[in-house]
């Protein structure tokens, strides 16, 4: 069975090889999260103290100035399976997608009720399509698109926005509209 034990952050020790990144901007949100819902998912640490899932939350927790926090430990790993749960923690919530019909009926409810949709971890530009994205409809010319590559491109749903942003931030901005035309057919 699983025991929750709080542990002084200062004994917990980060794995080195942890792959997965923490902007400063997302430490904000998982500490404003915290501060918001409490400490609701605990760190798992191996027998030794070493974080295998849960750096962010730390790092969220040292934020917010807390000195222990909720902490399970998983005792019947490999050392091959701490190391692949370590990136599968990570991974594998990445793999979800979303129904963006249910998410935006929540995203409308939680408005309703005057909840900070700031805290459930969407960026503002997200949070605008989704609440809006039945009244984008913009045509992008190639006159628009030459003089200063600013507009909105509707998408179906989000994975199709954030494909679409993530193909925009790695390609150049020098970009012609035909090749551009061509990404988003792609789509």
């Amino acid at each position: 069975m699983l025991e929750v034990k709080y542990n002084k952050t200062l004994d917990l020790i980060p794995y080195v090889n942890n792959s997965r990144t923490h902007s400063d901007e997302q430490i904000t949100q998982v500490a404003a999260s915290i501060k918001e819902f409490g400490f609701t998912n605990p760190i798992l640490l191996d027998e030794d103290g070493g974080i295998i899932a849960g750096h962010g939350r730390l790092q969220a927790a040292k934020k917010l100035g807390m000195k222990e926090v909720p902490t399970i430990t998983l005792s019947n790993l490999s050392e091959a399976q701490k190391k692949a749960y370590v990136i599968a923690d990570n991974k594998l919530a990445l793999n979800a997608g979303w129904d963006d019909e249910l998410l935006i009926l929540e995203l409308n409810g939680l408005r309703e009720d005057d909840f900070d949709l700031t805290l459930i971890g969407f960026n503002v530009d997200e949070l605008a399509y989704l609440i809006n994205k039945d009244d984008i409809d913009i045509d992008i010319t190639e006159e628009d698109y030459k003089e200063n590559q600013n507009f909105l491109i509707k998408c179906e749903s989000i994975n199709e926005m954030e494909s679409l942003q993530s193909l925009l931030r790695s390609n150049k901005p020098e970009m012609s509209f035909q090749a551009f035309e061509q990404m988003i057919a792609k789509l």
